[in-house]
């Protein structure tokens, strides 16, 4: 049951570490998550959120017969990186030939 909780932890990390808080700002996830919430995506403000709500359900005791239901089969994957729209150089086999 202590660890019902560990893959929304694990995805908050994960998110932490990719958000621009950490990336191009150079704050500590733990700075972000007390200090930079608002700056935070949507992504990792929904995960705190659920990490809370998991970890709360961990205390109720209605929970200790049911289940902590929240967070207990959950996996993060990152939003894809978009290219630049910069045109990849021309290959040899398409130049024109003197």
């Amino acid at each position: 049951m202590a660890s019902s909780c560990q893959n929304l932890i694990t995805a908050l990390k994960d998110c932490l570490m990719h958000s621009d808080c950490v990336v191009k700002q150079g704050n500590l996830p733990s700075d972000c998550l007390k200090y930079h919430v608002d700056e935070l995506p949507e992504d990792c403000q929904s995960l705190r959120k659920a990490t809370f709500e998991c970890k709360r359900g961990m205390l109720d005791m209605r929970k200790r017969f049911r289940g902590n239901i929240i967070g207990s089969q959950f996996e993060y994957t990152p939003a894809p990186v978009e290219r630049s729209a910069t045109p990849a150089p021309p290959s040899p086999e398409n130049l024109p030939s003197k």
